[in-house]
């Protein structure tokens, strides 16, 4: 694996992941807050401040660093977790990234056998 591969897959899980988990839980575990109103913005702020320099270095590229890799796969997964709050539309160059990894034959082959494990995980629980 090249070694700007192995870069991108820690950037997706250490550097762009933590601020988007946030503000998940955020929307979802504590959006009936007193506070919420006041935290959202700069849990947002914190996420667009991660994507502008994400957004940058990809300009107008199809991948973070020439040809698609795994650092793609995973940086693909992390930003999908931003559809339902609407940030991910305002990076229009971003959004088309998504879904060109998306559509990508080893993103589906990779996001079928994790939802194929997770449905036997859950399967067993239920037993």
């Amino acid at each position: 694996m090249p070694e700007r591969a192995i870069t991108w897959m820690f950037a997706a899980l250490n550097t762009v992941e933590p601020p988007v988990l946030e503000l998940t839980t955020a929307m979802i575990f504590e959006g009936d807050r007193s506070w919420s109103k006041e935290r959202l913005p700069l849990v947002k702020d914190r996420v667009r401040a991660r994507l502008d320099k994400l957004s940058a270095h990809l300009g107008v590229a199809d991948w973070l660093d020439d040809a698609f890799s795994a650092g793609d796969l995973l940086m693909v997964s992390v930003l999908l977790r931003l559809r339902m709050s609407g940030i991910l539309d305002e990076y229009q160059n971003l959004a088309a990234y998504v879904a060109r990894g998306e559509a990508r034959p080893a993103y589906i082959r990779a996001f079928a056998a994790q939802f194929a494990i997770n449905a036997a995980s859950t399967s067993c629980i239920g037993s």
